[in-house]
Parts: C-alpha cells; structure tokens; sequence
C-alpha cells in the first residue's frame, strides 16, 4: 500500500496542473488603429511578433484540406484590420506588450503582398504604461508606405462622477492644430476638451460630465467645425479618445472616432 501510495502521488506532481491564469510579471500595454486613409488591411506587429490579428472561418469546420494548419498556427483572415479600424476593438482592450526597445510595424494582411510592413517606428516601451500606436497620413500605393506616430495613454486616476475623453489628431492635412469641442445635447453647454492639438499628437484626457455630447474638431484659431459628430454618449468611470481622421478633401474618409481607452 505504502508503495502505491507513492506511485500514485509522483504520478500527481507529474501531471499537476500550471497555473497560467495570469500573465507574466511586468509588461506594458498597447492598441492600434488603421487611420491611413486608402490603405491595406493590415496585422500589426511589436518586431517579429504579431500582436494583432483576425481570424478566418476556414476553420469553422475541420477537413482533411484544413486540419493540419487549424489545429497548429490557426488560420489568418485576409482582411486585416482595415482603415478607419481599431486592432484591438472599442472596449478598452489592449495588447501586451514586452517592455524595451521595439519596432512597431503594420504589414499587409492580403495574400497579394502579405506581411510586407506599411510602416516601421521604432518605440520604447516603457513597463506598467499604455500605448496608441496609429498608422496614419495617406497611404502610398507606389512605395506601398504609410506615416505612423504612438502615443502614451496616462489613463487618469478614475472618478465615477466623471467620464475622460481627450483628443488625438490623425489628420495629415489640416492647416494648423485642432481643438476638440463637446456640446451637451441636453444642456446645450459647449465645452473645450483640452487644448489644441497638432498632427500625430494626443491632447490630455479631460473630465466631462456624463451624457450625450455633439463633438466638432476646429482649428486653434477658428470657429468653423473641421470635423463633428452627433450625439456620442461619455459613461461615469470610463476613459475615451477621440481619433480625428481623414483626408480633408474627400469628405468621406473624414470622421471622429471614439474609442474606450478604460
């Protein structure tokens, strides 16, 4: 008895369980967003490491054809993450990511051209923090590149009387920095949030009242809206930014994106 017992508690520690419910101690965060107007769908990356990706349906059903590759790397969608789109969604998630010295890349998703990178920044990454990086400018089909920039996100001290937004400027050709306004649709109080702010910048995440707001983004100088957006709702403890994109002489790839940052 006094042998099985033994057996059986080495067969125990040979089969234990590892706990990977947490992730590793240390790192830092990042998400990412596709604002150069006409380019390609892309995956992004941190070096050689993809940090972002959307899956297929190919391997909805496993075959014969699909098998080997489902059940080993996965199957990537061709699509990518398009312009106007966010790697990481609208939640508030990020990636994560080692801290040190990277070199952030977005490369082309599609089968023609796949993985070439669109964009290469060198980052540092410093741990504990947040990070935005964003493929931005307008995409050039003849060198096949586009303009990139990241900033940090110092996501505030949360006050569940307030929401936070701030604004970030994606626009390549504006005439000057921008400010961004948020008008209460229900009070009709127009407020700045923050100061102006310059192309590949962030303004400071700014405290608002919760409700529903009309957003428009003008130029430091200026009373004309360059960009609005109707009635976009800020939550009590949330944190937002909003993303100004576009190519300003073709009106339909121009728009204020809202994204939760927390």
């Amino acid at each position: 008895m006094l042998l099985l017992a033994a057996a059986l508690t080495a067969a125990c520690e040979e089969n234990a369980v590892t706990d990977i419910a947490e992730p590793p101690a240390g790192g830092a965060n990042i998400k990412f967003f596709n604002f150069a107007v006409g380019s390609p769908g892309v995956n992004f990356y941190a070096d050689d490491t993809k940090l972002t990706a959307i899956s297929s349906t190919t391997c909805a059903i496993l075959t014969d054809a699909n098998r080997e590759q489902c059940t080993t790397v996965g199957a990537e969608s061709t699509t990518g993450v398009v312009y106007g789109g966010a790697g990481n969604g609208t939640s508030g998630y990020y990636a994560d990511i080692a801290p040190g010295q990277h070199t952030i890349k977005g490369k082309i998703a599609a089968a023609t051209d796949k993985d070439l990178a669109i964009a290469n920044l060198p980052a540092t990454i410093a741990e504990g923090k947040y990070y935005s990086f964003y493929l931005s400018g307008i995409y050039s089909a003849t060198t096949k590149t586009a303009e990139a920039f990241i900033v940090e996100d110092p996501i505030p001290t949360i006050d569940y009387t307030v929401a936070y937004v701030r604004f970030v400027n994606a626009v390549p050709n504006g005439t000057g920095p921008m400010t961004l306004f948020a008008r209460n649709t229900t009070s009709g109080t127009e407020l700045p949030v923050g100061a102006a702010v310059a192309y590949q910048s962030a303004g400071t995440f700014t405290s608002l009242p919760i409700g529903t707001y009309d957003l428009a983004a003008r130029y430091a100088d200026g009373s004309t809206n360059v960009i609005s957006r109707t009635a976009v709702s800020f939550s009590a403890g949330r944190v937002y930014t909003i993303g100004a994109r576009g190519n300003l002489t073709v009106a339909s790839t121009v728009s204020l994106d809202n994204t939760a940052n927390w």
